[in-house]
């Protein structure tokens, strides 16, 4: 379904990021883009909390890089009707960030952040069972 093996570049700059990333299998780069993007998100709502309209644009910004990133790797040939569900969440979660950009209203964001960690904690979930069965594969 998702491809982000190539993902580093919406991480930042940062070297020990890089590494982190371009040493991590697919699985772990997923998990890494959701808390990047719920951490910008929460960045930009503490921002926008201060009256701050120039870090709150780069944070959302920031943010939106990484929901485009994944939309991008979607795979619609594995898996058309998740890979097409997914992409509307991902187009209705961009919406949101101009809408929160445009209108500077934190309900917005704090819509994102619980999507988004709703949707961490489920392909978290989903990795620790895929690897449980391919152990218990290997065990039989």
């Amino acid at each position: 379904m998702l491809n982000p093996g190539n993902s580093y570049q919406t991480m930042g700059g940062n070297p020990y990021q890089k590494t982190q990333v371009t040493s991590s299998n697919p699985e772990k780069i997923l998990i890494m883009l959701y808390d990047g993007a719920i951490n910008f998100t929460k960045i930009a709502l503490d921002k926008m909390n201060k009256g701050d309209r120039a870090g709150k644009g780069k944070f959302i910004g920031n943010a939106q890089a990484i929901i485009a990133e994944l939309m991008n790797t979607l795979n619609h040939d594995a898996a058309p009707v998740i890979a097409k569900d997914l992409e509307r969440l991902y187009i209705y979660l961009i919406d949101e960030y101009i809408a929160a950009n445009i209108s500077n209203a934190p309900k917005h964001l704090d819509n994102i952040i619980r999507i988004l960690t709703i949707m961490r904690d489920t392909w978290s979930e989903a990795v620790e069972v895929a690897k449980k069965e391919r152990i218990s594969g290997v065990f039989r």
